[in-house]
């Protein structure tokens, strides 16, 4: 029951980070960071996938109804969620294996934490920028914009993990 408190308070957190400041942070266009994921990356190991699904679906879905986006950040983060067992399974240490645990730094290294958030947002951020663009015509804009706000997200991201209690 704890957990479940701890992960809500999370959530209601990383969401009014995300409406309140990082909605209005935007460098020349090219850079929109979306800290909101980070919930996704935050949750149990063993988590069963159709949870992770709907915890997607509903991390996304908030975002959308407060940004009036009409199923951007829905469709992303659950693409996120989707991929995000997939990306563990690749880069699973003997820190992260154990189940009820949260990936974090602090227990599986600065190094494997950097590329597990990265992979997992570069996910989200393709998937959110090309449906939002929903055209070619404008790809190596899009690319760039994917690969910058990937790179500010993954920081901030980072930054929030070393900062946030470990249990």
């Amino acid at each position: 029951m704890n957990s479940i408190i701890r992960y809500t308070v999370t959530f209601l957190l990383l969401i009014a980070l995300q409406l309140l400041i990082f909605n209005n942070i935007e460098f020349s266009g090219y850079v929109n960071p979306y800290v909101y994921v980070m919930f996704i990356l935050i949750l149990p190991v063993a988590m069963p996938s159709w949870i992770l699904l709907l915890l997607g679906f509903l991390t996304g879905f908030v975002i959308d109804l407060f940004s009036g986006t009409m199923g951007v950040h829905t469709f992303a983060t659950v693409i996120a969620a989707y991929v995000r067992p997939w990306v563990l399974s690749l880069n699973v240490t003997a820190e992260t294996a154990e189940g009820e645990m949260s990936p974090s730094s602090y227990r599986s290294g600065l190094r494997w934490f950097l590329v597990y958030t990265a992979t997992v947002v570069l996910a989200h951020h393709l998937a959110l920028f090309l449906v939002e663009t929903f055209s070619f015509r404008l790809f190596l804009q899009t690319l760039l914009r994917v690969l910058l706000s990937t790179a500010v997200t993954t920081f901030f991201i980072v930054l929030f993990d070393f900062i946030r209690p470990h249990r």
